[in-house]
């Protein structure tokens, strides 16, 4: 299947697929905040979101990638951010697909890994992770601090 990297003529697949994944997370905002978020996203250049599309075009599921610098590797690295399959195509092979593209990604633009975090609860996408070869981070807790 295909994967490139979306563009503003994907605004509108992407947003509505965004929308899904955070209410995947429980995460509910007005449709045009989503859209902006994503826009934004593409115009500034501050991610890379890659996008699987069927033969024909429609879309399946994105990946979206945030550039960051691996301290104590000294190098490059990417945030696996976000990755979302639309329901009808799960376990098909676009979460893999996404996950080697984005690995792809990462390689050509000579970083040292890829990082990512999941839901506790998310058991297939642990499973896809552990497959590829990501290792759970036994060493380090991730902490977060609100500030709105």
């Amino acid at each position: 299947m295909p994967v490139h990297a979306a563009t503003v003529a994907d605004l509108d697949e992407l947003s509505e697929m965004f929308g899904a994944y955070l209410g995947f997370y429980n995460v509910d905002k007005p449709a045009a905040q989503v859209r902006d978020f994503i826009a934004a996203r593409l115009d500034n250049a501050d991610s890379t979101i890659l996008l699987a599309r069927d033969e024909q075009g429609g879309a399946l599921g994105f990946v979206q990638l945030y550039a960051f610098f691996a301290s104590l590797a000294l190098q490059p690295a990417w945030l696996l951010s976000d990755l979302y399959v639309c329901e009808p195509a799960r376990r098909q092979g676009v979460g893999e697909a996404l996950m080697n593209a984005a690995r792809a990604h990462a390689e050509a633009t000579g970083a040292c890994g890829l990082q990512l975090e999941t839901a506790k609860s998310n058991l297939p996408g642990q499973a896809l992770y552990e497959r590829l070869g990501y290792v759970r981070d036994e060493a380090f807790y991730t902490y977060w601090l609100g500030l709105n």
